[in-house]
């Protein structure tokens, strides 16, 4: 892989990128996400070295196949440092626990913020730290949240010389407890904004304002959702861990069913398949807001609007427009960056457009993705169920994947992703169990900190007026 240029946008009106420059970049100029112009392969003797790896070492493995322009050393300090028993719970970092033969949880929220999101946020607050402190440079951090990002950055960028975080969030659309863990947050280059409005909103704004290449010049603006490469990759090592653990050996399948919401980590999934992980099937797992589900399904890409977009017990898959979506389609188009434009305006035209019936075959037979969407009523099922036969509390999140999961038929076991800690969501659990489980000791009184946040308009030039007054206030501090 060439140091200089492995890197492509989807959209491919913009010059190839090393990992680096698209680490710091996050969205490509012409509005397409970064991808690798190859994906690179692993060989059986690579799976299976790698099957006896401790997490930091397999996280080096993978990443070492995504990452030519920083050295071996410093890349293992970087992971070591990140990926630790006490930042993470565990040695393993991301455990797998087996409820039956056919059925496991690969756990994912052990991290600082309870959340999935911290296994990649983490590393990225370490890997911003690096680029920058070799560089010089000054990054602004401009991200969306539908509920647990926010808090996922905030926790992996807090008091970091060289960064200020810009966090969007849809004002009143998460739940209390992921609106006052990430609002309570009292560091100075951390800036919460919550929007009036929703997630896609916020998403969108975030893509309009990189899309202006001056104003992205002259504030040095960057992303942490999984819009940027640098986290999307480091999600996909959890991917190799969770099949050793459910494997004996390298001849066995197995397929993993995954909450979706910005499918970002359900493309990580793809993206470990695509490499070479013996997966059987990758099952997208929706709730009420189902335009994936109706993608796999039909063919037919149809996001909705703002106003259609609904308010659910899994608030986090509160997504009707799912970036990480593009890069699937740019995969399905075998790397045609113009086919992808021509989809995309569509988009933008119509409010949808659709694959063709061998699109729809490759998609099921050549990727392996199938789906099922959830309700309310299932994923309350789906909570006591766990919790009545395996003594396991689920968040609604990872409920939504449950519920779908005993639904789809697999001819090999099913590893279902945790989304979050089920005390973010103590009202569904309550409703559920009739009582909520017990927080970690550093959380309680969580809802009756200080909060420091701003309310304003969902709009591009409310929030751009408030990154010109913060930047202008109160300059990015140096190492």
């Amino acid at each position: 892989m060439s140091a200089r240029a492995p890197y492509v946008s989807t959209r491919g009106g913009v010059a190839p990128a090393s990992f680096s420059e698209v680490a710091l970049e996050g969205l490509a100029a012409d509005g397409g996400l970064y991808v690798p112009a190859h994906i690179p392969e692993v060989t059986a003797q690579e799976l299976g070295a790698w099957r006896y790896l401790e997490y930091p070492a397999l996280c080096r493995a993978v990443l070492a196949k995504f990452i030519a322009d920083i050295d071996a050393k410093t890349l293992s300090r970087l992971i070591d440092t990140t990926y630790t028993a006490t930042r993470f719970g565990s040695s393993e970092i991301t455990p797998l626990s087996m409820l039956t033969d056919r059925l496991g949880i690969l756990h994912l929220s052990n991290g600082p913020t309870l959340a999935f999101k911290d296994i990649a946020m983490q590393w990225l607050g370490a890997l911003f730290e690096h680029l920058l402190g070799a560089s010089g440079k000054r990054l602004n951090i401009l991200g969306a949240t539908s509920g647990d990002t926010g808090s996922a950055a905030l926790s992996a960028m807090a008091n970091k010389a060289r960064i200020r975080v810009f966090m969007l969030s849809p004002y009143g659309k998460m739940s209390p407890f992921q609106a006052a863990q990430m609002y309570s947050v009292d560091s100075d280059n951390c800036i919460n904004l919550a929007l009036r409005g929703v997630f896609d909103e916020a998403q969108d704004i975030v893509k309009e304002i990189n899309r202006d290449a001056a104003f992205k010049a002259d504030y040095a603006i960057g992303t942490v959702n999984s819009i940027n490469w640098a986290r999307l990759v480091a999600q996909v090592v959890y991917y190799f861990k969770g099949y050793f653990a459910a494997t004996t050996s390298n001849v066995e399948r197995v397929s993993f069913c995954v909450p979706s919401g910005n499918f970002g980590n359900l493309y990580a999934g793809h993206l470990a398949r695509r490499m070479g992980l013996p997966v059987a099937k990758l099952v997208c797992a929706t709730n009420e807001n189902d335009v994936l589900h109706e993608f796999f399904q039909t063919g037919r890409y149809r996001p909705r609007a703002a106003s259609g977009v609904l308010a659910t017990s899994s608030p986090s898959m509160d997504i009707s427009r799912a970036s990480n979506f593009e890069r699937l389609i740019f995969d399905l188009h075998d790397g045609d960056a113009a086919a992808v434009s021509r989809d995309w305006s569509l988009l933008a035209e119509h409010g949808e457009f659709s694959v063709s019936a061998e699109g729809r075959r490759r998609v099921a037979e050549d990727f392996g993705f199938v789906s099922g969407a959830s309700t309310h009523l299932e994923r309350i099922e789906a909570i006591r169920y766990a919790h009545r036969h395996f003594g396991v509390f689920l968040d609604p999140h990872t409920a939504a994947a449950f519920a779908v999961a005993k639904r789809v038929a697999q001819a090999t076991p099913m590893i279902v992703l945790e989304t979050a800690q089920p005390t973010k969501f103590e009202a569904t659990l309550g409703e559920a169990l009739g009582f909520v489980p017990p927080r970690p000791a550093r959380f309680e009184g969580l809802e009756g900190r200080a909060q420091h946040v701003s309310v304003i308009d969902a709009s591009t030039s409310a929030v751009r007026a408030e990154i010109v007054r913060r930047c202008s206030e109160c300059p990015i501090r140096g190492a």
